[in-house]
């Protein structure tokens, strides 16, 4: 009976640590909500917008354990393309990140932490192109992302596709955290 009860504690204090709650990933921004409008300044400028295409500030909580990269994507599963449309894309930020500043995408600032890269959008160039959906279609959902990566980096070009980024991003992740938006015109 005695050798019992060390196995027993042993595997009642395995079971409430598996059970303990474990703080969830989240993904934040001052600038909109989850579900809610993206302002006229995080819009696009072309296409007939005129907003003023800056890149959302962002922040998240502590990624899951054993995250060595984390990358950020915005995009827009609405878009008239049979395929979405990338907005921003960037990779190979460090693990200890916890956000990005308005304004971060960019191309033309060094904002980004030392060997992230901002790769290419469905734009056709590198950083952040807003939200510009056609006139007249319902307002289109743009999902922000922030997606914890089990590797130190992606092996891609800076001018990779968000298709093969968001390919890769998938086979490496840990865990995502995301807020979805809105915009229509």
């Amino acid at each position: 009976m005695t050798a019992e009860f060390p196995v027993r504690t042993a595997l009642l204090t395995a079971l409430l640590l598996a059970a303990s709650p474990v703080a969830a990933f989240e993904l934040h921004s001052p600038d909109f909500t989850d579900t809610s409008p993206i302002p006229g300044r995080n819009v696009f400028v072309g296409f007939g917008c005129t907003g003023g295409n800056q890149s959302p500030a962002l922040s998240w909580t502590t990624p899951p354990a054993g995250t060595r990269s984390l990358a950020v994507t915005i995009y827009d599963p609405d878009a008239p393309t049979g395929s979405g449309w990338w907005h921003w894309v960037v990779f190979n930020l460090p693990p200890d990140s916890r956000g990005l500043p308005a304004g971060a995408g960019d191309a033309a600032k060094p904002t980004l932490p030392a060997g992230a890269v901002q790769s290419r959008t469905d734009f056709g160039t590198a950083g952040y192109g807003g939200p510009c959906p056609p006139q007249g279609d319902k307002p289109h959902r743009y999902v922000v992302t922030v997606h914890a990566l089990k590797v130190d980096s992606l092996p891609l070009p800076a001018d990779a596709s968000g298709a093969m980024v968001g390919f890769n991003l998938n086979a490496a992740s840990l865990g995502k955290a995301t807020l979805t938006a809105r915009y229509g015109r």
